[in-house]
């Protein structure tokens, strides 16, 4: 989405958006609630590497990292979907949505969008 005036330039210097994740876990719920606005977070492995499922699985940038919190594992650990990674959408066109990472929550995602949200899929995106 556009960032507002009020975040940080320092967060996507080179680009006027930014990303808003939207976690499905009481542990990141709960942490965001209580910082009481928003947290420039990062995921648990290098551009274009699988993602971690658990915390062992990044331990080699254990040393570069301020803080790692072990909320268990994600998925079920076996299925590939759980590697994909989060599902990434542009919705900086009112009325539109495009994909720009389909991840594992694609369909459920474009499904609700569409039909909650009635928005429409951006030309060219791979939804």
């Amino acid at each position: 989405m556009e960032r507002s005036e009020e975040l940080n330039k320092d967060l996507n210097p080179f680009t006027p958006l930014v990303g808003i994740r939207i976690p499905d876990h009481a542990f990141m719920q709960d942490l965001a609630q209580m910082f009481g606005g928003p947290l420039a977070l990062t995921s648990a492995n290098l551009s274009s590497q699988a993602s971690s499922l658990n915390v062992t699985e990044f331990q080699d940038l254990w040393p570069q990292l301020s803080l790692v919190i072990d909320g268990g594992p994600i998925g079920d650990g076996e299925s590939p979907e759980c590697r994909l990674g989060s599902t990434v959408v542009d919705l900086s066109v009112p009325g539109k949505f495009g994909i720009i990472r389909p991840g594992c929550a694609l369909e459920s995602t474009t499904t609700i969008l569409q039909q909650k949200y009635g928005l429409l899929p951006s030309h060219g995106s791979c939804s």
